[in-house]
């Protein structure tokens, strides 16, 4: 790259040069003019040839030195032009840090790189009845074999564990390259009730060039709803509603491999998406497949190393949202979204004769309630034979400055294959939160959902600033029974008892800034739960096996 200040320096001594070959030019010039001799007396042959030869040869000379003074202009107007050309040009590639986000961009903008740590750090203390033995006390949360087996006590009904755990801890890159594709990686090392071994959470590419269509494969969360989503660091409570946990899982969901089609402006949004396996989850025939009485099939293994081999699940989701109503202080959004698992996943792959056993293709929903330093999960349908299943959502939300209402409806329902009626189960939430500092969450087009509260004023010792306060409130219910039939006897023949779950949550959220939040989230638990079978729960058919309880969780956030 040329340096201004030499080069310009150059171009004035080539312009002083010109000056002075102009200057001699007109000197020389007017020394001949001089040096002619003035005289009236006739003058011979031989003496006029000879000062007409000096003054063709002068006149020689003075275009030469007259095409030398062009060439001279000429490439001093290059300079100049280069000198400003040099003035003016794009600063070089730039390390930013713009609101305590680091990033790289190029002069031009095609190429980014911004990186992102998301750390939280979750505690919890649950308040819970004390545990009595299992003749008296009929608490449970799940089938005595198969995969929930570390969640029953045979001893005492089953005690949620307090504590702390780095509920999410990831490290990533995303950006732009050649202007067109966007690009993103993160890594978890996080988990619920304890930590994980490292794994790929979000990796993706997205071709962005052909407005207003956007083109994304890889592994990500697909367009599933508002509080679906809401990014893991800007959700107002500590976790997303158990309804829409359950939602998300069966075809959407993090980790989930997708393909998705999205469009969009600044009224609407729409998404499609062809939905594969959730990468790091073995599809195993771990847990036990209950039969429509309840009591368990032939033993199942309890872990097959080789199920994927057999086949993953295919599934696809749509949404449809957008803001109809919209002013300077409010907007309102609806929404309608659904999903559908075409085919299970094979977890046991063809029998003897080359058929497909009923139990090679299950579906399950179930769910870690709404604070999960516990991992326990206290409703589940258990495994059920099936060729599909599917979810219809609504969704609406209204904002008015610093208050923002929101609120979601579901229906799930899971087609058997094993000639009993396809159960359907219901659920939904609604919250309210009310910014108490006076700013109010961003609605993000691209997502369709609510960004995080911008921080007006920073905390400061200083300034007497306390950065931004937050105060929610949610309730949320989601039921998994399926004709359970009374207390005290066995569920219908094709009847369901996986539980029915309401949470009641007040959180308070403190943004000293737009890095660091720490929460403070109570949730009272109320858990509905009849027992499938003696066997397996170590309790009568029949008999309550729920549970409700109170727990205060904390988060303490550091999020870019």
């Amino acid at each position: 790259m040329r340096h201004a200040f030499p080069t310009r320096r150059l171009a004035i001594r080539r312009l002083t040069r010109a000056a002075l070959i102009g200057a001699l030019l007109s000197g020389a010039a007017t020394a001949a003019l001089a040096q002619a001799p003035v005289s009236t007396a006739p003058r011979s042959d031989a003496a006029s040839a000879s000062t007409d030869a000096k003054l063709e040869a002068l006149q020689d000379e003075v275009e030469a030195l007259k095409a030398q003074l062009q060439d001279l202009k000429a490439s001093t107007v290059a300079e100049i032009k280069d000198v400003r050309s040099t003035a003016t040009a794009k600063p070089p590639a730039s390390v930013v840090i713009a609101n305590g986000r680091p990033g790289i961009a190029s002069s031009d903008g095609r190429f980014t790189a911004n990186f992102h740590v998301v750390t939280q750090l979750d505690g919890a203390a649950y308040f819970q009845q004390s545990p009595g033995p299992t003749t008296t006390d009929l608490r449970r949360s799940g089938p005595a074999v198969g995969s929930n087996v570390g969640n029953v006590d045979l001893t005492h009904a089953r005690q949620l564990k307090g504590g702390d755990v780095f509920r999410r801890a990831r490290i990533g890159i995303d950006g732009a390259a050649f202007g067109d594709w966007d690009y993103r990686t993160l890594i978890e090392l996080g988990g619920t009730g304890v930590e994980g071994a490292g794994q790929i959470y979000e990796t993706w590419i997205q071709y962005s060039g052909l407005k207003p269509f956007k083109f994304r494969i890889g592994a990500f969360s697909p367009s599933l709803g508002l509080d679906d989503q809401a990014s893991t660091s800007t959700m107002p409570f500590l976790e997303r509603a158990a309804v829409t946990d359950i939602v998300r899982g069966l075809a959407a969901g993090d980790t989930r491999t997708a393909f998705q089609a999205s469009a969009g402006g600044d009224r609407w949004l729409a998404a499609v998406a062809v939905t594969g396996r959730s990468i790091g989850v073995v599809n195993t025939g771990a847990t036990v497949t209950f039969t429509s009485a309840g009591a368990p099939t032939a033993p199942v293994s309890a872990a097959i190393a080789t199920a994927q081999s057999y086949g993953d699940q295919l599934g696809v989701t749509a949404r449809l949202a957008g803001t109809p109503i919209k002013g300077s202080d409010y907007l309102v959004h609806v929404g309608v979204n659904a999903s559908k698992v075409l085919s299970p996943p094979n977890t046991t792959g063809p029998a003897a004769n080359g058929s497909t056993p009923l139990n090679a293709k299950v579906v399950a929903f179930s769910n870690t309630q709404e604070v999960r330093v516990d991992g326990t999960k206290l409703i589940n349908t258990g495994n059920l034979n099936a060729r599909s299943a599917d979810t219809e959502s609504v969704e609406f939300a209204a904002q008015k400055q610093n208050f923002l209402l929101q609120a979601e409806y579901s229906n799930l329902r899971i087609i058997r294959s094993d000639g009993f009626s396809s159960p359907t189960f219901k659920g939904y939430y609604v919250s309210g939160l009310w910014v108490l500092t006076g700013e109010r969450r961003a609605y993000n087009t691209q997502t369709g959902a609510f960004d995080a509260v911008p921080v007006a004023k920073p905390f400061s010792l200083k300034t007497g600033d306390l950065g931004a306060w937050e105060l929610g409130f949610r309730y949320s219910d989601i039921n998994l029974n399926y004709h359970p039939g009374a207390g005290g006897a066995a569920p219908a023949a094709d009847g369901i008892r996986g539980g029915q779950e309401r949470n009641t949550s007040v959180v308070l959220n403190w943004y000293p800034n737009s890095v660091v939040r720490f929460m403070v989230d109570y949730v009272h638990v109320d858990i509905d739960r009849l027992s499938p079978n003696a066997a397996n729960f170590q309790t009568p058919a029949g008999a309550p096996i729920g549970q409700h309880y109170d727990v205060i969780g904390g988060r303490a956030q550091f999020a870019f």
